[in-house]
C-alpha cells in the first residue's frame, strides 16, 4: 500500500495536458487484450488497487491498459517497483505510446493518447533526386514511422556491428527471432523484423525505422535494467559470467557450487558449477543434477562428449542447467526462475550463455570454508528430489509385473520402482485394495514371489518385508509377527488378519510364512478409519484373492510347493531378491 500511495503522489504531481505529454512522456503497458469488454473489466480492477491507470485502444485492434505518463526515469523506476511487489505482469514493458489511438478508460475522460511527434528526418545518403513535374512523378513511398523504406534502410546502415546486435537480441526476447546473435540482417532477421511490425500494427516492410527500432530497444532495454545484468568475476569459481543481480545476492561457496539466494522475493536463484574432473564425472553431475529439486523432470535435456544442457519446468519453476569439461575442469552454471515468466527468463539465460567464460587457472577447491549442514536429503546445500510417499510393492512375474497397494498410485504423476525404473498401473482392485503395475522397461527380478494357496495355520510365526522408512535404509527390513486369524473381523474371506508391529512404508510389502512362500500383502491403515484398534492389529489381502486378481490380468502366479522351515537369514535374502519401493512422484 506504502508503494501505491508514492505511485499515486507521484502521478498527482504530473501535468496531465496534452502539452505536457509532448516532453518525452511515456507509459507502462501492463496488459491487452482482444476486445473492449474484457479490457473494461480487468481495466477496473487495476484502478481498484493502481492509480494512474488508463486504456487506449490499439492501432492492431487491442485495448492496452496502461500507467502514466511518466518521465523515462520515473517509469523505469515504477516499472521495476511494481514488478517487484507482484502488481503488475512481469512481461510489463515501458512504451511511447505510439501505437495508442482512442481512450476507452477511465470512462468519459478526455482523450490523453500521446501524439507521435514528428521525426527528424536523417541525412541523405547520395544526390538528391531529381525534382519532376506532376506528370511524371512518382507513386509515393509507403511511410514507416515517419520513413520511407529507403530513408529506414539508409539510417540502419549507419548502425554499428554491436547496435545490430543488439537489435538482433531485442527481436529474440520478443520472441520474433531464433538464430544466432550475428548483426547480419539476412533473411531471417528481415522475417522477424516484419513478424515484429506486423504484431505491432505496423506496415510489414521488413525495415524498422529509427522511430521503431526506438520502440523496440526501449522494452528491451527496460527489462535489462530491472534485471541488472551485471558482468561478474568469481576468481574462487575461476568463472566470468553475466548474472541478473537485481534479481540475485551472493550467498556462499559449497563445492561444486556458488550459490546465489532469491534477492527480495523474486524467487530467482543461481548456482555458478567449478570442479575437477573429466568425462565420466561430467555424466555422473548430469545424473545427479536430475535428482535435485531445482531441475524438475519435464524437459528437454542432452549430453554430449564434453558439455551438457538441462531444462526443467512445473507449475512453480523453470530451470535451466549448463556445463562444460574443458583441461580437466567442469565449469557451469545453473539458473533457477519462477514459472509465467517465460521472456525474462530467456532473455537472462541468452546473456548468461553469450558471457560465460571459463577461467583455467583457477577452479573451486573440493573443500572450501565452512561444512554446511549436512543431511541425506542435501547434495551441496540443495534438496534432492523426493517423493510425494513411498510404499512397499512385490514381484510376481518374470517379466517384473509388481504388485503393491493402491493407495501408492492414487494421483501420481509418476511411478518408479527402487527410484530408478518407471512403472504405469496396469489394473486396480478396490475390493483388495490392491494395485497391479507394470515396469515401462522389461524387468528380469533376481525371485518371483510364490503364493501359499492353502489356508495357513493360525497362530504361526509370520513375516512381513517393507521399506519401513520410506526409503531410508535403502533395503527393505524384516518385522516378524503372528497370523491372528484367516477372516477380516467382519468375516470377510479374503483379508487375513496379523498381529505385527509396522510401519506406513511397510504396507503393499509380502507376507511370508515360515517356508518363504506368501500368504498375503499387507494393507495400509484405513484412511479416516471410526474406530482406533489396537496398535498390533492389521489386515492383509490373503494368497487366494490375490491369485484371482493376478489371474484376471493374465499372470499365473506360482504356487508354493508344501511346507517348510527356512532360517531367518535365508528368509531375508529371499525377501531382498522380491521386495521392491514403489514410489509416487508429482
Amino acid at each position: 500500500m506504502r508503494f501505491v500511495l508514492f505511485l499515486g503522489l507521484l502521478l498527482a504531481g504530473l501535468n496531465f495536458t496534452p502539452a505536457a505529454q509532448a516532453q518525452q512522456s511515456v507509459w507502462i503497458q501492463i496488459e491487452a487484450q482482444p476486445n473492449l469488454g474484457k479490457a473494461l473489466e480487468r481495466a477496473r480492477i487495476y484502478a481498484g488497487r493502481l492509480d494512474g491507470v488508463h486504456g487506449f485502444a490499439m492501432r492492431t485492434g487491442w485495448y492496452a491498459l496502461v500507467i502514466g505518463p511518466l518521465s523515462p526515469p520515473d517509469a523505469t523506476e515504477t516499472l521495476q517497483q511494481l514488478r517487484i511487489t507482484r502488481q503488475i505482469p512481469a512481461d510489463s514493458y515501458i512504451t511511447d505510446g505510439t501505437p495508442f489511438r482512442r481512450q476507452f478508460w477511465p470512462i468519459g475522460s478526455a482523450a490523453l493518447a500521446p501524439a507521435p511527434a514528428p521525426l527528424q528526418p536523417e541525412p541523405q545518403i547520395g544526390p538528391a533526386p531529381a525534382a519532376q513535374s506532376d506528370d511524371t512523378a512518382q507513386p509515393a513511398a509507403a511511410v514507416i514511422g515517419a520513413e520511407t523504406p529507403a530513408q529506414a534502410r539508409a539510417s540502419e546502415r549507419l548502425l554499428s556491428r554491436k547496435d545490430r546486435e543488439l537489435l538482433q537480441a531485442a527481436l529474440k526476447w520478443e520472441g520474433f527471432y531464433r538464430s544466432a546473435i550475428d548483426g547480419d540482417f539476412g533473411p531471417g532477421t528481415r522475417k522477424s523484423m516484419a513478424a515484429w511490425q506486423r504484431n505491432e500494427g505496423y506496415e510489414a516492410t521488413g525495415i524498422l525505422t529509427s522511430a521503431q527500432r526506438r520502440v523496440l530497444l526501449d522494452r528491451y532495454n527496460a527489462v535489462v535494467t530491472a534485471l541488472q545484468i551485471t558482468h561478474r568475476r568469481d576468481d574462487v569459481a575461476g568463472i566470468e559470467i553475466d548474472l541478473p543481480m537485481g534479481l540475485i545476492a551472493f550467498d556462499r561457496y559449497e563445492p561444486p557450487f556458488a550459490h546465489f539466494k532469491p534477492r527480495g522475493d523474486s524467487g530467482v536463484r543461481a548456482l555458478l558449477i567449478s570442479q575437477t574432473g573429466d568425462q565420466t564425472s561430467l555424466r555422473a553431475l548430469f545424473d545427479i543434477m536430475q535428482t535435485l529439486e531445482i531441475v524438475p523432470l519435464d524437459g528437454p535435456r542432452s549430453i554430449k562428449r564434453n558439455s551438457f544442457t538441462l531444462t526443467g519446468a512445473n507449475t512453480q519453476i523453470v530451470s535451466h542447467t549448463y556445463a562444460a569439461l574443458k583441461n580437466g575442469q567442469i565449469k557451469g552454471f545453473t539458473l533457477v526462475w519462477p514459472a509465467g515468466d517465460e521472456k525474462r527468463r530467456r532473455l537472462a539465460v541468452e546473456r548468461m550463455r553469450a558471457s560465460f567464460a571459463s577461467l583455467p587457472d583457477s577452479v573451486l577447491p573440493d573443500v572450501y570454508g565452512s561444512e554446511g549442514a549436512q543431511s541425506v536429503d542435501l547434495l551441496s546445500g540443495l534438496n534432492l528430489r523426493k517423493p510425494r510417499l513411498s510404499r512397499t510393492g512385490f514381484y510376481v512375474s518374470a517379466t517384473g509385473a509388481v504388485v503393491t497397494s493402491a493407495d501408492v498410485v492414487a494421483n501420481c504423476t509418476r511411478i518408479t520402482l527402487d527410484q530408478e525404473q518407471q512403472a504405469e498401473v496396469v489394473a486396480q482392485s478396490p475390493e483388495l485394495g490392491l494395485a497391479l503395475l507394470r515396469p515401462l522397461e522389461a524387468l528380469a527380478p533376481l525371485r518371483v514371489s510364490q503364493l501359499r494357496l492353502s489356508p495357513p495355520r493360525i497362530k504361526s510365526e509370520i513375516a512381513v518385508s517393507g521399506y519401513s522408512y520410506e526409503g531410508l535404509l535403502g533395503a527393505p527390513t524384516l518385522t516378524f509377527g503372528t497370523l491372528a486369524d484367516l477372516r477380516g473381523l467382519k468375516g470377510d474371506t479374503n483379508l487375513r488378519r496379523v498381529s505385527l508391529d509396522i510401519q506406513p512404508g511397510d504396507a503393499g510389502g509380502p507376507i511370508f510364512d515360515a517356508s518363504g512362500a506368501v500368504i498375503g500383502v499387507l494393507l495400509p491403515e484405513p484412511a479416516n478409519a471410526t474406530r482406533r484398534l489396537p496398535v498390533d492389529v492389521h489386515f492383509a489381502a490373503g494368497a487366494p484373492a490375490l491369485a484371482e486378481f493376478l489371474d484376471a490380468q493374465g499372470i499365473d502366479a506360482a504356487a508354493a510347493e508344501g511346507p517348510g522351515q527356512m532360517a531367518p537369514e535365508d528368509l531375508t535374502s529371499v525377501a531382498a531378491d522380491m521386495t521392491v519401493l514403489v514410489s509416487c512422484w508429482n
